[in-house]
């Protein structure tokens, strides 16, 4: 099954607003998705830059969200917050470094058939993507995209 993840900030392949970014508020764009089974027990928001030079850089992760949630609004952390790539809980907007060109963000949404991850604030990507291996309903993911000059 597929989730239709989007945001009122901007549109699929677009640049997202600065206001979003370090270089602005640094908070959370709102996102809206649908199409989330019925059957689902948790759902888990990840985003990430796999354009950064060191690899795959983390900005945000919350888990334990509650299914029937429809989407989150501007600066909300859902849920149970992880532990970003820049050392912090919760969002760190996109910063990729100037003249690096344009970075795509993927904020992406996973259903689970299960209630909880049973980890912690503060937990890893790694650990968050190991705990929904195998419970993952329906899957689906916003890109945006950031350049600093």
């Amino acid at each position: 099954m597929q989730i239709r993840v989007t945001s009122p900030a901007f549109n699929n392949d677009e640049f997202i607003p600065s206001k979003y970014t370090c270089e602005g508020k640094d908070i959370m764009p709102p996102l809206t998705w649908e199409g989330v089974p019925e059957n689902t027990l948790s759902l888990v928001l990840i985003v990430d830059d796999p354009d950064a030079p060191s690899g795959t850089f983390t900005h945000a992760i919350f888990f334990n969200i509650e299914p029937q949630k429809k989407g989150i609004e501007e600066g909300e952390s859902p849920g149970v917050a992880g532990v970003n790539d820049f050392g912090r809980l919760g969002y760190g907007g996109p910063c990729p470094p100037k003249g690096h060109g344009p970075h795509r963000y993927y904020f992406k949404v996973y259903a689970l058939d299960i209630p909880s991850l049973n980890l912690k604030s503060g937990a890893h990507k790694s650990a968050v993507e190991k705990a929904i291996k195998g419970h993952i309903l329906a899957y689906g993911e916003l890109i945006g995209k950031y350049e600093r000059k």
